[in-house]
């Protein structure tokens, strides 16, 4: 199926000052669009033009590169536009918040670790809340890569891909990296992520209603109805209704 490019939460200059409405035209408009674009065209006629993007991304891991690096880019920035608010910062609450302050202390602690990390991810990148087992982490990916190809599910993530801030911040990534903590993040949109647990991944909940809907609209469930029916008006039909009803007379004697 054919992908497209979600519409932002918000309006470009919604963020500002913090991420000015330039950025964000640049950043969706331009390069997120570019990565749906070239995954399109990327997967027309192959196996992978039917699959979710989550199964595009773990099949053409370390197999087909182009796939996965537009694939993997799609998801992470789909992802990140919702990591972001207008008015954002502040804290999260209840269980995720009792869940940092356990695995990190408290809320000053985790934004120390989760700043210096993003600002030591060498190169492009991102940088990443995420649920591992039972237990909160911070870990950062190169490129295009994501937690899901470490089984670990995203709870928050700051793109530190230079054209994320350098309209805005220049060289400056740790001023970007802390307005992104205390400004611009979107602790809601991690609270709902969070109580997922596991169960899971809203990303994956729109692929498949995506797909499902895409496959109504094909007619091919009308047609599969359609061949059952024939099959059942068959000969070969008329006999296993004839078994059936045998069967069933065979056990209410019983």
């Amino acid at each position: 199926m054919a992908f497209t490019l979600p519409k932002l939460p918000y309006d470009y200059d919604a963020l500002g000052p913090h991420m000015s409405a330039d950025t964000l035209k640049l950043h969706h408009d331009k390069h997120h669009k570019a990565y749906v674009d070239k995954l399109n065209k990327a997967i027309e006629g192959t196996r992978y033009a039917q699959l979710s993007l989550g199964e595009i991304i773990q099949k053409s891991w370390r197999k087909d590169q182009e796939v996965f690096n537009n694939a993997g880019q799609h998801w992470n920035h789909s992802f990140f536009w919702q990591c972001l608010t207008p008015d954002g910062g502040g804290q999260p609450s209840g269980d995720l918040k009792r869940q940092i302050d356990k695995d990190f202390g408290d809320l000053a602690a985790f934004q120390k670790e989760f700043a210096d990390k993003a600002a030591k991810q060498f190169g492009s990148g991102w940088a990443w809340l995420v649920l591992g087992g039972d237990k909160l982490e911070i870990v950062t990916t190169g490129n295009a890569e994501l937690p899901m190809l470490q089984g670990q599910q995203a709870i928050l993530t700051c793109d530190v891909w230079e054209h994320a801030y350098y309209l805005d911040y220049q060289n400056e990534r740790p001023k970007f990296i802390d307005s992104f903590l205390k400004k611009l993040v979107n602790w809601q949109f991690a609270t709902e992520r969070f109580e997922l647990r596991g169960e899971g991944d809203h990303l994956s909940v729109r692929d498949y209603q995506s797909a499902q809907h895409a496959f109504a609209k094909s007619g091919a469930a009308e047609s599969g109805a359609r061949k059952a029916a024939n099959a059942l008006d068959s000969d070969e039909g008329a006999e296993l209704e004839r078994a059936r009803r045998q069967t069933g007379k065979r056990a209410s004697r019983r």
